[in-house]
């Protein structure tokens, strides 16, 4: 079986400590996995029995199935390290019409702002559960807080929700098995993992949801207006329209490191990704919004079978 590394021409690269609440911003990273098998063969269906006529049976090819995380993992290892720094970064990917998934990291991270696309998820089903509309107060509110990442917005709708108790109690209906929201009024410190930012993804997105089509319509538009200044992060990896996101970055006050954080739907020729970035112990913040988009640039590009675009000059990594 051919190692990774091997099979690698299809990707180049993109890659473990968590306080404030905000964001805009580009980084390198620490890299701990190594290469692994890509391919794993699967079972012939059967050979038919020769022909009367004593012609050989052609045998069905066995057609290998791709190892998407092991591919992801392995071109992960190529990301550039920023000296003396120790980033980590997890990433998650699906592609909805084929259903093929890729994740890279199991550890949890803060949140930081893209909590906020759950607490504005748990409100809808809440509305939904008491068979009512939001209110024009919660819908401002709701505007503010995806569209400019306003945090009193966010801390508004957050006791509206019941903290984390409403948080986990909306998360546990939407398949979120490693998310805990944050202590107190605390939410930017609610505690994730990629897989589980990819599962609310397929609910925001998807049509097997707990969200009714318009509770989804609305999320997916507040999404899609993001302000000018907030508009980095997994949109990189895509074509310039057709994306939705939800940024986050927080500076941790005890180590002043960032941790910088994206997630949303992406375009690429026609083909749509679901995408979700996280990362700390980046040293400005400007850093990991380059360690993020690189690391959503390397996952759209196992799928895509293309080499990532290059970083642009404002997103380098230095």
């Amino acid at each position: 079986m051919e190692s990774a590394r091997a099979r690698r021409a299809l990707v180049c690269a993109a890659v473990t400590s968590a306080v404030a609440l905000g964001g805009t911003a580009a980084g390198a990273a620490y890299v701990k996995a190594r290469a692994q098998p890509v391919v794993r063969a699967v079972s012939s269906a059967g050979t038919p029995s020769a022909a009367a006529s004593g012609e050989a049976a052609v045998e069905p090819v066995a057609r290998p199935a791709v190892d998407r995380d092991a591919l992801l993992a392995d071109s992960m290892g190529d990301v550039p390290v920023e000296d003396g720094a120790e980033v980590s970064v997890a990433v998650a990917v699906v592609e909805p019409d084929s259903g093929e998934s890729a994740t890279y990291g199991e550890r949890r991270f803060d949140t930081a702002s893209v909590v906020k696309v759950d607490i504005l998820a748990a409100l809808l089903l809440q509305a939904q559960d008491a068979g009512r509309e939001l209110t024009a107060t919660e819908k401002s509110y709701a505007t503010a807080m995806i569209e400019s990442s306003d945090n009193d917005s966010a801390s508004a709708l957050w006791r509206t929700i019941g903290r984390a108790e409403g948080l986990d109690a909306a998360n546990e209906r939407f398949g979120l098995t490693g998310t805990e929201g944050g202590d107190g009024m605390l939410w930017g410190l609610t505690q994730t993992t990629a897989a589980d930012q990819l599962a609310l993804l397929r609910q925001v997105f998807g049509e097997d949801s707990e969200l009714s089509a318009v509770s989804r319509s609305y999320l997916q538009g507040l999404m899609g207006r993001i302000a000018v200044g907030q508009r980095w992060g997994v949109l990189a990896a895509g074509d310039a329209s057709g994306w939705a996101l939800k940024n986050g970055w927080l500076p941790r006050t005890a180590t002043g490191l960032w941790d910088v954080n994206s997630v949303g739907r992406v375009t690429v020729d026609g083909r749509d990704f679901l995408v979700a970035v996280l990362s700390d112990g980046n040293t400005t913040k400007e850093k990991g919004i380059a360690l993020v988009e690189a690391a959503a640039r390397v996952a759209v590009s196992v799928f895509t079978g293309e080499a990532p675009a290059p970083a642009t000059k404002s997103a380098t990594v230095g």
